[in-house]
């Protein structure tokens, strides 16, 4: 017997074991994996599968940069420069996701004005609406929150002119800028709270709501202008 024949056999009994416990086939025979495009797409209605793309890109090089990076304020800044200057393609990957965090901001603004100007967001579609406001909520905290991570006297000094703002806020603004530099001011507290969320808690959030986001869409269909 043959090594392709072994391996063939192999492969075929490993599918049967999954399709015998979870019904691939059938799942892949569902008609809503054939469903047509409508011939009203254009140019704009490709943003919100842009921004889709632009998202797994941001969390492909940003796997690539964590190998590298060390989030504490006395190694932040030398290993970015690190990374730049000497790892191999280190300054690819770095600026890839660097511009790619600004195009997925773009991307996710005319997503959003398409669907706003067209009146897409009415009648049976509000939830999706408000999955979308949230996943719109989850990218400027993505850019906020990463922006502090190089911890250059730019990023720092933002961060503290961004978390004085909440300060505003009448009784309730001193907890919420207390609670994001977890203390009064932007230290080493800070930046690991931010690279927590950065690579934690928002990926994790922004992957539960775009899948709520696409169930609804190929549940409810794609819309035109109202």
């Amino acid at each position: 017997m043959g090594p392709i024949l072994i391996r063939n056999r192999f492969l075929i009994s490993m599918y049967n074991f999954v399709e015998n416990r979870l019904g691939i086939k059938e799942i892949l025979d569902l008609e809503v994996f054939y469903k047509l495009a409508p011939s009203y797409l254009g140019i704009f209605s490709c943003f919100g599968g842009i921004t889709f793309f632009m998202f797994t890109l941001q969390v492909i090089t940003g796997i690539l940069l964590l190998v590298y990076y060390v989030p504490t304020t006395a190694q932040a800044y030398d290993s970015v420069v690190h990374i730049t200057n000497n790892v191999p393609f280190g300054w690819l990957i770095r600026g890839i996701h660097h511009w790619g965090a600004n195009i997925m901001i773009i991307t996710v603004f005319i997503h959003m004005g398409k669907i706003y100007f067209h009146g897409i967001y009415k009648n049976p579609r509000e939830l999706n609406w408000v999955t979308g406001i949230i996943l719109l909520v989850c990218t400027l905290s993505f850019s906020f929150t990463g922006y502090l991570l190089p911890w250059t006297q730019l990023s720092y000094w933002a961060t503290v002119v961004g978390t004085e703002i909440p300060s505003a806020l009448p009784v309730i603004g001193d907890y919420i800028k207390i609670f994001l530099r977890g203390g009064a001011d932007v230290s080493q507290i800070t930046l690991t709270r931010f690279f927590a969320v950065h690579i934690m808690v928002l990926p994790a959030a922004v992957v539960m709501f775009i899948v709520l986001h696409i169930i609804m869409i190929r549940r409810q269909g794609i819309s035109g202008p109202l």
